[in-house]
């Protein structure tokens, strides 16, 4: 029997708050609430007296007081982020400049594929291209001081450069966007890549860790069953898709009204590139055919 997908939407930001998840594990929401922020964004503050930052979140003046606050009397040595969207990075350079902490990433922000024309005026808006780590970690490099270690696992399929973090404690990750209890994961090209992602969370089932702390959002204390469920939800939003354009749609649009006839218009549009992703790895697969490129204005056949 498949796991059942079920999100978590009852979730308590305390914001302003450092909240102890764990010994070592705080969490600091942002008052960045949005349709695609959820109740704002997490920052999580891991170790005690030398520590690190974990997605500093938002350029928010009041977040930005609550982490230095949370951190008085300690030494910040890195500030790492999971992905270089904004509302993740934008708060790096205020809290540089009040530690001088070394900062750590999957690099700068890049497309998992090259933009089509088309695309050339509609970037993704939320990619902080002006961010690049003292320190670009690979998968399987590890930061590490006197009282915390982070292992960085690639998770590419949201954003290219995306890094889930396992702490040294065995059972948890900071899983940034790429597996969320509120929410599926936005993939949208030409930032993110749908086979990617699938293959990321294929990755990140094999592995040990049961809980994770995502950024945004509750904690997932259920993580491979919530895994499955999440890859089964893929699987059948693919089929749905292939079965719209086997019944005669041709167009994103005509998609998306039937198949998010449900999801508010506010996110049609992010619907719309989720349903590019997966026509991508569609045509990739040789199950439908566009005429050209794949593209939010394509047109989709059957093979």
């Amino acid at each position: 029997m498949a796991d059942a997908l079920i999100f978590d939407k009852n979730f308590d930001p305390r914001y302003g708050e450092a909240v102890e998840l764990a010994p070592g594990i705080r969490r600091i929401t942002a008052p960045n609430a949005s349709p695609t922020t959820f109740l704002g964004t997490n920052s999580y503050i891991i170790g005690r007296g030398d520590v690190a930052i974990v997605d500093p979140g938002p350029d928010v003046a009041s977040h930005i007081a609550a982490l230095l606050s949370a951190v008085a009397g300690e030494t910040v040595s890195h500030i790492v982020v999971t992905h270089t969207h904004r509302d993740h990075t934008s708060a790096v350079n205020a809290l540089v400049e009040a530690t001088g902490a070394t900062t750590v990433g999957g690099g700068p922000h890049r497309p998992a594929r090259p933009p089509r024309p088309s695309e050339s005026t509609r970037l993704d808006a939320a990619g902080d291209t002006n961010f690049d780590p003292d320190i670009t970690l690979g998968d399987g490099d590890s930061i590490a001081r006197d009282t915390w270690r982070l292992e960085a696992v690639a998770t590419p399929g949201h954003t290219a450069n995306h890094m889930a973090f396992a702490l040294d404690d065995g059972k948890t990750m900071l899983s940034g966007d790429h597996v969320m209890g509120w929410s599926t994961t936005i993939v949208a090209p030409p930032d993110g890549a749908m086979r990617e992602y699938m293959a990321s969370l294929d990755k990140l089932a094999a592995r040990h860790e049961p809980r994770y702390l995502p950024g945004h959002g509750g904690a997932i204390d259920n993580a491979h069953a919530y895994i499955r469920a999440l890859r089964q939800h893929r699987k059948m939003r693919e089929a749905a898709i292939m079965a719209r354009i086997v019944s005669g749609d041709r167009t994103i649009p005509e998609i998306v009204s039937v198949i998010y006839r449900d999801t508010s218009p506010l996110l049609h549009r992010a619907a719309g590139l989720s349903v590019l992703a997966h026509l991508e790895d569609l045509v990739e697969s040789g199950k439908v055919v566009s005429d050209g490129p794949p593209v939010v204005e394509g047109r989709y056949r059957p093979a």
